[in-house]
């Protein structure tokens, strides 16, 4: 039993030196200097310029707070916003019914005349 616990502690060190964690919160105004190019081998299109300039128009001002604990973006001239499940579930709760479980099933709006207000 005890041979077992080392050999489990030496594989999970050596997994863990293995593993690298490429994600997290990037600092938008350090983007150009320490994250750009590495976005761009990535696959991304526009510059970090695009993303957040203190001084001009980029994504930040896209940026919307609900209730100050989540963010969500403004995607479409007429005020769509993205944002995560759980930002929205009290909003998602209250427009369900038995009928229409919208948690449990989602929804879609083909288009804008079945948006629900």
């Amino acid at each position: 039993m005890k041979y077992c616990k080392h050999v489990i502690i030496i594989i999970s060190l050596f997994i863990t030196t293995l593993a690298k964690a490429d994600e997290g919160m990037w600092l938008p105004q350090l983007l150009a200097q320490l994250n750009e190019k590495q976005m761009k081998s990535m696959g991304m299109k526009i510059s970090a310029k695009d993303i957040y300039s203190i001084n001009s128009g980029s994504l930040k001002d896209a940026i919307v707070s609900f209730g100050g604990f989540c963010t969500g973006e403004v995607i479409s001239s007429k005020g769509l916003v993205l944002t995560n499940h759980h930002c929205g579930f009290d909003n998602i709760q209250n427009h369900s019914t038995l009928e229409r479980n919208y948690i449990r099933d989602g929804f879609w709006a083909k288009n804008y005349a079945e948006e629900i207000p």
